[in-house]
């Protein structure tokens, strides 16, 4: 069975379709690193030595910090969790920087990461109540949320959401990573790196207008306690915004995030961290279809009734110590709670043109406790150099949930669509249809061995899980009440190999599993069952030595089973899909070609197919076969008469879509061009060091293209331009 997947991968590579594509693209990329390439392969010649490989480092967050000044980002302890070159990585990880974050002018996590390879996002068109987002065909928005190492998860309705204000850097872990994270989708997960304490000294303040009068302002602190004492450190980031988006829909946020760090001594690090967060935006975005089944170019609820509000509180630490004789001993520990109350309008029936419709509520509150507990031991056998990682975490949640709505439509909320009129009012729905009880516990124990001998990169790791669940579900109507339990447990592993060649080619091989504990209810209330991974990837990087250029390429054959697929958006119903296979090939580059030219581009294909169940040999909806992205950013240098200046431009493309798994209808293929621009007034004058302006455009052209997903659409949104003004000192 291997044998046969692996042949695929190869017959995958060699496809005449797969080469036009993707030679192009390789080409491209690999002439841009040429003269980088050639000037450390000649250097290595008139040195008569090889390239010194450079060590793994265990530092934390160290990655963070030493990558906030590139978009080629040289670390990343997500896939390990050692902080581990990425380039000596072997499997797929796309990393977010902060100079990227900041270069693109991202508001939202979905704005963060949609120009990485593998990456999907608007399966819902504009929604901005959650965070949508798809890793190789998988939907990683439920079960691939990460924050600084811990899953933000998901129960019933209600998810967390994080501005990227908040973060360093953004981290896509690419397949199954069930071994060192328990719970998670077979796609992947989205890390999310907080800003935590520096010893360098922060300052930060900046205001913020855009489109639908929405207006931000936001600052960040941070640095030593004491100015001759650097044992003591912290940060303080807040943001608050106030305002619409297209259609009317409200995109209000506020948010605080302390931290503390102490360093007692040079082994010993702690730190404290706090968040709280306030969101509100609206409940139902979908588009309204009329009485003949047609899109229509109006919101199905109204502005004035609807709302989605979010509040949310994470408080925890980070303890590190290193003990004598190479043992190091981290724990990761966080309380999180989340409360949601939400209400909008749907149609529910027409009289002639006029839409009927009725008022639903729901109510979420979610309390979560997660502890992750490691020791890491460095050692030689013979040639090889081990770091070892041991883990025991434990994660325990509780939600309660409830459902309610009008029993009949009111005259109040009826919609005339030849005389569209928005601004009604009316009372919230009593939680008069369900309520449901839910807890889950996770227990896990993890190995992971990283092996380096000589210029082989190995890793092997295993993972035990158990899992308890319970979900009560009550019918207000009837006061009955169903009871529904799964206590599961299940082995999951990951192996990797790669070899590091001085000139910065680095090919890799990778196996990985994946077992998550779904918390999505069927229909009935019922659990469905865990959902299953495995994946084989095959791949080479290239990372010129001595420079900030990453280039990868990697074919992938990624199998799950009992896919969770979402059935009713209002309502939060899943149904178990069954089988689905996604095989595909993915390219990306982040490179610093010359001073100030950053350049940022990804191209996928992924076919994607139902391979057992209902619909076999259908497509998932909402799942393309081919996305691509292209980002461009200069800065003029101190030589030119525009220093100062920063320019930068985008396009995206995703291609067409199934609207069902049923794949009886289509979505069109989408191409939105995006731009940036900003100033720096201290290349005029000194006094003016640290204040910066800038304006990003979203979506140039202005297109709005409907996104059908299982019954429901959703108008996209148009273009979006915000201008910012910032100064750091």
């Amino acid at each position: 069975m291997k044998q046969r997947q692996y042949n695929y991968i190869n017959k995958l590579i060699d496809s005449r379709i797969a080469l036009a594509r993707s030679a192009t693209a390789l080409a491209t990329l690999f002439a841009l690193s040429g003269n980088a390439f050639a000037q450390d392969s000649a250097a290595g010649a008139n040195n008569g030595a090889a390239t010194q490989l450079a060590p793994i480092v265990v530092s934390g967050q160290s990655s963070g910090a030493s990558d906030n000044t590139t978009v080629a980002a040289k670390k990343s302890s997500g896939a390990t969790k050692i902080d581990t070159p990425l380039v000596e990585t072997p499997r797929s990880v796309s990393v977010v920087t902060r100079k990227e974050l900041e270069e693109r002018g991202a508001q939202d996590i979905t704005e963060a990461v949609r120009y990485s390879a593998g990456v999907q996002t608007g399966s819902y068109g504009f929604d901005p109540r959650f965070d949508q987002i798809y890793i190789r065909g998988n939907d990683v928005t439920t079960d691939g949320d990460y924050r600084d190492g811990l899953r933000q998860p998901y129960m019933n309705y209600a998810m967390f959401r994080t501005d990227p204000y908040a973060l360093d850097r953004v981290e896509i872990i690419k397949g199954p990573v069930s071994v060192l994270y328990g719970a998670g989708s077979p796609g992947g997960i989205v890390n999310k790196i907080s800003k935590l304490p520096t010893e360098e000294t922060i300052r930060e303040v900046g205001v913020f207008y855009g489109t639908s009068d929405r207006a931000q302002t936001m600052f960040d602190f941070g640095g030593p306690v004491s100015k001759d004492d650097d044992t003591m450190l912290y940060r303080i980031v807040g943001l608050a915004r106030k305002g619409d988006t297209n259609f009317d829909i409200a995109d209000d946020r506020y948010f605080i995030q302390p931290s503390f760090t102490w360093k007692s001594d040079d082994a010993t690090k702690f730190t404290v961290y706090g968040s709280a967060q306030s969101t509100e935006t609206d409940a139902n975005v979908g588009a309204m279809k009329g009485p003949d089944g047609n899109i229509l170019d109006f919101r199905d609820s109204d502005p004035d009734y609807d709302y989605q509000k979010t509040r949310q509180q994470q408080v925890g630490y980070q303890f590190e110590h290193e003990f004598d004789g190479g043992f190091t001993f981290r724990q990761n520990l966080r309380f999180s709670h989340l409360n949601l109350k939400s209400r909008y309008l749907s149609t529910l029936g027409w009289t002639g043109t006029v839409a009927n419709r009725g008022a639903t509520a729901i109510g979420d509150r979610m309390n979560v406790f997660q502890v992750d507990n490691q020791l890491e031991s460095k050692f030689n056998t013979g040639p090889a150099a081990h770091t070892m990682l041991f883990g025991l975490d434990y994660t325990r949640m509780r939600d309660s949930f409830a459902y309610g709505m009008d029993a009949t439509t009111s005259p109040a909320y009826d919609f005339d669509i030849t005389n569209p009129t928005y601004g009604v009012s009316g009372p919230t729905p009593a939680y008069n249809f369900s309520r449901v009880g839910a807890s889950l516990q996770q227990f896990g124990a993890y190995a992971l061995d990283q092996i380096e001998v000589d210029k082989w990169r190995f890793t092997l790791g295993g993972r035990q899980t158990w899992v308890k669940q319970s979900t009560d579900t009550t019918l207000v109507s009837s006061n009955t009440t169903t009871n529904d339990s799964l206590n599961k447990s299940a082995f999951s592993m990951q192996a990797g190999a790669l070899y590091l060649f001085d000139n910065g080619i680095a090919p890799f091989t990778s196996y990985s599993t994946s077992f998550n504990p779904v918390t999505q209810r069927s229909a009935s209330g019922s659990i469905l069952n865990p959902a299953k991974g495995e994946q084989y990837e095959l791949g080479v990087k290239y990372q010129p030595p001595g420079t900030d250029i990453l280039l990868s390429a990697v074919a992938y054959h990624l199998v799950e089973k009992n896919k969770p697929v979402l059935v009713d958006p209002l309502t939060g119903i899943y149904a178990s899909l069954g089988e689905v296979t996604n095989k595909g090939i993915e390219l990306e580059a982040k490179a610093n070609i010359t001073d100030g030219w950053d350049v940022v581009a990804a191209y996928s294909y992924n076919h994607s197919e139902i391979t057992r169940g209902n619909n076999a040999g259908n497509t998932p909806a909402v799942t393309p076969q081919n996305i691509a992205s292209l980002w461009s950013n200069y800065t003029f240098q101190e030589d030119s008469a525009a220093r100062g200046l920063t320019v930068g431009a985008g396009i995206r493309y995703t291609g067409e879509t199934y609207a069902s798994t049923a794949n009886t209808a289509k979505n069109d293929a989408s191409v939105y061009l995006d731009a940036a621009l900003s100033y720096d007034f201290g290349a005029v004058d000194q006094k003016y060091k640290g204040l910066t302006a800038s304006v990003d455009v979203r979506n140039i052209a202005n297109r709005r293209l409907t996104v059908c997903n299982e019954g429901y659409c959703y108008l996209g949104q148009g273009r979006n331009i915000t201008a910012s003004l910032k100064y750091r000192w």
